[in-house]
């Protein structure tokens, strides 16, 4: 397995683009399984999920077409042109959805142009159970009938699905895109309750609109589809990937130094934008972007819930709490979201970072400073924070199974490597 090889100190500046969001690529490419016509995405990162969803499509018989990006790499996010003129088949089997969760985003869009889904149960998960019974209870109050039979979820609804309300009694990411895109097609008003209000919804919404759809509500907690017209293909832009936007942010606030992020906005983060402030750290909008500068002092100690969008999110809890070992004074960091995410913990401890974990909060006393070490990934979150410590940390650390890494940065080691990191793959032989 290949590894990452980190010589801390090096204090970042440049420029590093920011490449299109995994978390919106993956069900707007499921989103082509709605129409018979082409639908095209740009700014698609290069990517091992993006790429095993792809492999998903072609089973079905979606005919997918790849054009790498063009320029230096950085940021050149590539172009799929999908099209599901003819669906062969609605089962996605164990052994394909075992590997993504992502992959269950084809139940809705399946039942609701066939009539007919069967798709594996996901199972568990590293970093937490993340049930599918929102989901479920979505395509229900659409009219599908559900049943459960050796590990499959089968959604029959043999007339089509029929417009209802759905009210979810927690807020899901997963459940709110699945269900928006079943809505698309099913005859009748949708209103969804207590709807996810992330941007990837809203990127997800808005390529829907361009198909076609009519919906109002995105970005809010109540999103309304008029179902049940025939949508046509459309180009779409993916949006910039929030999560690796907070990401470089973050490693700038820990190894020190000024880099500008381009091809992204701060509002997509302003919730961590706010507490790097506080932190300490300078931020400033640009045209493209915004910069990033932290000089000469450790950062302060600040703490956090994580929280659905607008609130800090847990997808940057690992790497928030990398930059926190290193702070003055002590911080705390309760996760809100997911069980089990404080796997990366022992392993920041390997590096000398003073964390003690109780129930879904951890204590974070600041150290003066890490030293490097070798360190495992168990996630592909906590495979960034270790990254980022090793940035800051004294000597050499290895990070060992960034195959996690890969499924959600795209070329990490060669963007931080341009701005000053020491920082290099060791391919596996």
């Amino acid at each position: 397995m290949d590894k990452i090889r980190i010589k801390g100190g090096a204090r970042l500046r440049g420029v590093i683009p920011i490449s299109g969001a995994k978390n919106a690529a993956l069900p707007l490419m499921v989103a082509s399984l709605l129409t018979d016509e082409p639908l095209t995405l740009s700014n698609v990162p290069a990517l091992a999920d993006i790429a095993f969803m792809a492999d998903l499509l072609r089973s079905f018989g979606v005919r997918v077409e790849w054009t790498a990006g063009t320029g230096s790499g950085q940021g050149q996010g590539g172009i799929y042109r999908l099209q599901a003129n003819a669906i062969r088949g609605s089962t996605a089997d164990y052994d394909t959805v075992r590997k993504m969760r992502a992959s269950f985003f084809v139940l809705g869009p399946l039942v609701s142009r066939l009539g007919l889904a069967k798709v594996s149960l996901p199972g568990g998960c590293a970093i937490g159970a993340r049930p599918v019974d929102l989901h479920l209870r979505g395509l229900q109050a659409l009219g599908a009938s559900i049943d459960l039979a050796q590990g499959y979820v089968i959604a029959d609804a043999p007339a089509g699905l029929k417009g209802g309300e759905v009210v979810f009694p927690s807020v899901s990411v997963g459940a709110t895109e699945n269900v928006l895109m079943a809505a698309c097609l099913a005859k009748g008003r949708t209103v969804i309750v207590n709807a996810a209000r992330e941007p990837e919804i809203v990127d997800l919404g808005n390529c829907l609109i361009a198909m076609g759809a009519e919906i109002t509500g995105l970005g809010t907690s109540q999103i309304v589809v008029e179902g049940g017209g025939r949508l046509h293909g459309a180009e779409h832009a993916v949006l910039p990937d929030r999560i690796e936007t907070g990401t470089y942010a973050i490693a700038t606030a820990i190894a020190g130094g000024e880099v500008e992020l381009t091809d992204t906005s701060p509002d997509l983060v302003s919730a961590l934008l706010d507490v790097l402030a506080m932190v300490g750290t300078e931020v400033s909008s640009t045209g493209t972007g915004f910069k990033v500068a932290r000089d000469g002092f450790r950062p302060r100690s600040v703490s956090v819930n994580t929280a659905p969008f607008p609130g800090f999110p847990t997808d940057l809890q690992a790497q928030f709490m990398a930059l926190m070992a290193t702070s003055e004074g002590t911080s705390r960091i309760r996760e809100t979201i997911f069980e089990n995410r404080f796997m990366h913990v022992p392993e920041l401890v390997r590096m000398g970072a003073d964390i003690k974990v109780e129930g879904d909060t951890a204590t974070v006393a600041g150290v003066p400073g890490l030293k490097g070490a070798p360190v495992m990934a168990t996630d592909l979150r906590a495979s960034s924070s270790l990254v980022l410590a090793g940035l800051a940390a004294e000597g050499e650390t290895i990070v060992n199974r960034v195959y996690h890494l890969d499924r959600g940065f795209e070329r990490m080691e060669e963007k931080l490597g341009r701005v000053g990191a020491d920082i290099e793959r060791i391919r596996d032989k």
